[in-house]
């Protein structure tokens, strides 16, 4: 196969799901072709990082955490999560893809977009039992905005703590004074500041149900080594296509 037909039926199989013999009929070629041509160009997709400007990728979390200090831009982060298939029986790990949120077998990842929505980094994969908070520390984030640029990062109460591990740049919803017998005035004001809050985080959600749309990431049935490459993989393209959708707005 010719690359330019290996990448076509690369995108398809990640956008559509399409199985691997019905992308060795359409392109006359053996199933094992195209499983070959799949495992070749996905790792490639996955080094090409995040689009951000024409010519320029964010390929690791220290140049996000760079460009949005140098830009003086907002980040917002979350955890998502992609359904897997359940480990063999037997194995010793098996437990560990049981998501403690949704009782299924996943995978976490930890999505990094701008005030926009526009995905900036995925995170290598984890299995769906570790926490968000956790995942955010493996990451090195903690470090990175400790360290690194004044950067302020929106995050949901799943991140509860980083903020005083980051000198405040981590934001996460206001914390309720009173468990009860709470002032009317308390708790309008709280409402006020946590409905402000959910307004301008809400934009990650946007995000990641942009890489939900495909479809390898709505639910994965192959291998779940493989989920890292896949993620990175379709984030980069979903970031360019958006980084392509906004260069006319900003030229108007």
């Amino acid at each position: 196969m010719k690359f330019i037909d290996r990448l076509l039926a690369t995108l398809v199989h990640l956008r559509h799901g399409v199985t691997h013999d019905v992308l060795a009929c359409w392109f006359d070629v053996d199933r094992s072709t195209i499983t070959r041509a799949i495992g070749e160009v996905r790792p490639l997709l996955a080094e090409r990082g995040c689009t951000v400007s024409p010519g320029v990728r964010l390929r690791t979390l220290a140049e996000v955490i760079g460009h949005l200090g140098s830009d003086g831009k907002t980040g917002i982060v979350d955890g998502t999560e992609i359904r897997v298939r359940r480990p063999a029986a037997g194995r010793k790990d098996r437990d560990k893809f049981i998501s403690g949120k949704s009782k299924q077998n996943a995978v976490k990842t930890m999505v990094v977009t701008d005030e926009n929505g526009r995905v900036l980094f995925c995170s290598p994969t984890r299995p769906g039992s570790c926490a968000d908070i956790t995942r955010a520390r493996q990451s090195g984030l903690v470090r990175l905005l400790a360290d690194g640029p004044s950067v302020e990062i929106l995050a949901d109460a799943g991140y509860q703590g980083l903020g005083a591990q980051t000198g405040g740049r981590v934001i996460t919803p206001p914390h309720r004074k009173f468990k009860k017998n709470a002032p009317e005035w308390y708790e309008e004001m709280h409402e006020r500041q946590r409905k402000a809050h959910s307004s301008r985080r809400i934009r990650v959600e946007h995000g990641i149900a942009h890489l939900k749309n495909w479809r390898a990431l709505a639910r994965h049935l192959g291998r779940r080594e493989h989920m890292s490459d896949i993620v990175r993989a379709v984030a980069g393209l979903l970031s360019h296509q958006q980084t392509a959708d906004l260069i006319p707005a900003r030229q108007v």
